[in-house]
């Protein structure tokens, strides 16, 4: 089992004068979404069956919700917030929405620092930073996609506290942190939160 190496310890602080905010990201949250993630990894059991597609979930922890300036709606696709509006508020609501959106949707679910979740999902655009085909400090591996690419990119931007991806092809789930991940294998998921 990997070392799960992306610790902060901060709370989610919003002051409701935007210009004064302080978005910080949490532990809890952090290991919401991952357990979601790894929840839906290990109930599915197709994920042997040629031409199955499996879940897929990726998620964005931002410090500002003013996304404009690096992502594009993706057309229909929505979070229900009308079931579940923040992530802590019913785990098992939240479970439950993540389900429907994994199987049904595309594009990224933008979580504020507060739990928060956003209704339209997105696109997320490279940097700019990053010249076309050029990687810079940004290290892929053969086996990611468009999703895990996007998730890779997308951590280096400094609105972007933390993402993580869950693979509809076998069940992968990924953290991503600053321009680096931590890569668990469906057969290696399963964080300190579950039993051996």
């Amino acid at each position: 089992m990997h070392a799960y190496m992306f610790h902060v310890f901060v709370t989610a602080t919003i002051d409701p004068d935007p210009s004064r905010a302080r978005y910080e990201t949490s532990q809890e949250l952090m290991d919401l979404l991952r357990y979601t993630a790894e929840t839906l990894s290990l109930e599915f059991d197709r994920w042997e069956e040629q031409y199955v597609t499996g879940p897929s979930l990726y998620f964005v922890v931002v410090a500002d919700v003013d996304l404009g300036s690096y992502t594009d709606p993706l057309g229909g696709n929505r979070w229900p917030v009308d079931r579940c509006r923040i992530v802590s508020e019913s785990v098992e609501e939240f479970i439950s929405a993540a389900r429907n959106v994994a199987f049904n949707c595309d594009g990224a679910v933008i979580v504020a620092a507060d739990g928060t979740i956003q209704k339209q999902m997105v696109r997320i655009r490279s940097p700019d930073s990053v010249p076309e085909g050029d990687v810079g400090d940004v290290e892929y591996s053969d086996w990611m996609g468009t999703k895990h690419m996007s998730a890779l990119e997308a951590s280096t931007r400094e609105e972007v506290l933390w993402a993580v991806t869950l693979s509809e092809e076998n069940g992968r789930v990924t953290s991503f942190l600053n321009g680096t991940y931590q890569d668990y294998p469906r057969d290696e998921i399963g964080g300190r939160w579950r039993p051996g």
